[in-house]
């Protein structure tokens, strides 16, 4: 079972610079999306409820901006929206819903686009303190005995492995000390992080570039996009791969897929 994340940075954008084509060959039986940046009404005719997938969207209020989707090939039913704390998703940031694997058992997934606070301090503040709503979600979810799966972008590199300009990046969002911290206490708690257990000890693999100077062409990026799994999916992992290639055409992040056995 093949389970794919992806920030589109706009899915409207994606689908005029190939989109489509990349899905097929990435061939996911369940697909997170982040930053769709539309509402279904929005999208080319057929792509709000595209043929041979159940679709489930979580578009933000602001029109343009943010947003999660959930496809996938078995039917599924949505299990929320949002943080359990009670506030408002407004931004659209995480949709989490249950489905099953090609043997008819129950697997959960979440797509989650964590804020980011590169512009600001005011964003700054506001993405730590989604972090830390986010972790008492994330502890929940954990201790589910159904595979579970957090997939999206977190809009934080871990280490200095997952980002190719880790010394002058120290003082910058996504970088810093407490955010890096956090990210290391939840995987603490028990989550996997399966593409750094596939990667092994190594730079990247990245899943973003900066569209300055010639990143995107060196690979000179942030590993930022997860795919997280909890103890039952760890049992299931098998693999996990970066879709460089599908990133470069279609968004400034790479999709990211595991298989599940």
């Amino acid at each position: 079972m093949r389970i794919t994340t992806w920030n589109v940075n706009g899915l409207r954008a994606a689908l005029r610079k190939g989109f489509s084509e990349y899905l097929s060959r990435i061939a996911p039986d369940v697909l997170l999306l982040q930053e769709v940046r539309a509402r279904p009404e929005q999208l080319p005719d057929g792509w709000a409820a595209p043929e041979g997938w159940h679709v489930s969207w979580h578009p933000a209020v602001k029109p343009g901006y943010s947003g999660t989707a959930v496809w996938t090939r078995r039917p599924h039913r949505v299990l929320a929206k949002g943080l359990r704390d009670g506030t408002a998703d407004d931004e659209g940031r995480v949709l989490r819903v249950q489905t099953d694997d090609p043997t008819g058992k129950p697997v959960r997934v979440a797509s989650v686009y964590l804020p980011s606070g590169s512009s600001s301090e005011a964003r700054q503040r506001s993405k730590e303190a989604w972090m830390a709503r986010f972790a008492l979600l994330a502890e929940s979810l954990r201790r589910a005995h159904t595979p579970t799966l957090i997939g999206g972008d977190l809009n934080i590199a871990h280490t200095e492995r997952d980002l190719f300009y880790a010394k002058s990046n120290q003082k910058q969002s996504g970088f810093l000390p407490h955010e890096r911290a956090w990210l290391g206490d939840l995987l603490g708690t028990g989550w996997r992080d399966f593409v750094r257990e596939h990667a092994g000890d190594t730079d990247g693999p990245y899943s973003w570039w900066s569209n300055r100077g010639q990143a995107r062409a060196k690979d000179r990026g942030w590993r930022i996009d997860y795919l997280l799994g909890n103890a039952a999916a760890g049992k299931r992992f098998d693999s996990a791969t970066t879709h460089r290639d599908a990133g470069l055409a279609c968004s400034d992040h790479a999709p990211v897929s595991v298989d599940l056995k």
